[in-house]
Formats: C-alpha cells, sequence, structure tokens
C-alpha cells in the first residue's frame, strides 16, 4: 500500500486546476479588453 493521502492529492490537483482556469480567464479577458481599446481607438 502506497504511503499517498489520494484525496488530499486530489484537493490539491483540483485547486492547482482552478488557479489554472482563473488565470487562463484572466489572459482571455485581458486580450478582450485590449482588442476592445485597439478597436476604440481607430
Amino acid at each position: 500500500m502506497s504511503n499517498v493521502d489520494l484525496t488530499e492529492e486530489f484537493t490539491n490537483m483540483i485547486t492547482t486546476q482552478r488557479g489554472y482556469q482563473a488565470s487562463a480567464r484572466v489572459i482571455t479577458v485581458s486580450d478582450t479588453l485590449l482588442e476592445e481599446l485597439i478597436q476604440l481607438k481607430r
């Protein structure tokens, strides 16, 4: 039997995944805002 706590590992994995998703969303929103600013300037 392994000394790995699967519950803790899954919790850590989900937490990391949520952080990654939040970061990706920030990048997407920033890209959209920048594109809108560029369009306003034209």
